[in-house]
């Protein structure tokens, strides 16, 4: 523990920071574009089409029966291909960073979708049926009736999947992506400290965490009022 005090830290938080930005930016687009792909997922599910259900359904169970570090590497690799293949050319962006974009919004959006369906179930049939009375088609009952209840009742159980996102995208670091986490590794290594960063990496995602559950209970409190 020699050598882990203030000095040192006041040393690595250029970097640190960076990374936690990091860790957040990929949070915030991963739950964005998981709700909007898990939401078009649960309407799929729900829909009259036997076809399209069944396609919705063979997405969610194939994505929640595989490991996201799994998704991960396929993405890492698959990504830059695919890209590749559509425009001949290649990414001249930051290929680990959009390939875990890409793969946590996949993987969760089979997550969400479970909640958001769970979420439509949940609002009374009376409520379409009198959307569908005063001559509201089934898209314009789904956004400006069903939808707009159905969130406000799951935004507990998002906020959570959120959490254990948060919690899952210290992943990222096995494909070299410098999130918040890595970041912690790499300069305890470097400066032979690694123990300290590790267990100060631990404290932060451990703080997070809790506020944002703490958060959240309090949020569940208010809904049942």
């Amino acid at each position: 523990m020699d050598g882990f005090n203030w000095v040192e830290l006041s040393a690595a938080m250029p970097g640190l920071s960076a990374g936690l930005m990091t860790t957040l930016k990929l949070l915030v687009m991963a739950v964005l574009g998981g709700m909007i792909i898990g939401t078009l997922l649960a309407l799929a599910r729900l829909s009259g089409f036997k076809w399209l259900s069944m396609l919705a359904k063979l997405y969610v169970n194939y994505f929640r029966s595989v490991p996201l570090l799994l998704v991960l590497i396929w993405f890492y690799y698959a990504v830059p291909m695919i890209y590749n293949w559509i425009t001949g050319s290649y990414l001249t962006i930051d290929t680990a960073f959009t390939s875990c974009v890409v793969a946590f919004m996949l993987f969760e959006a089979a997550y969400f979708s479970e909640v958001v369906r769970a979420g439509i179930q949940s609002i009374s049939k009376g409520q379409s049926n009198a959307a569908y009375a005063l001559g509201m088609t089934y898209s314009q009952t789904m956004r400006l009736v069903i939808l707009p209840q159905a969130f406000r009742k799951m935004l507990p159980l998002i906020l959570q999947q959120s959490i254990i996102l948060f919690q899952d995208s210290t992943l990222v670091a096995a494909i070299g992506l410098t999130d918040f986490f890595r970041a912690s590794y790499v300069r305890g290594d470097l400066m032979n400290l690694l123990t300290p960063y590790i267990i100060l990496a631990g404290l932060v995602y451990f703080v997070i965490s809790a506020i944002a559950m703490f958060g959240v209970k309090q949020l569940q409190k208010r809904l049942r009022v």
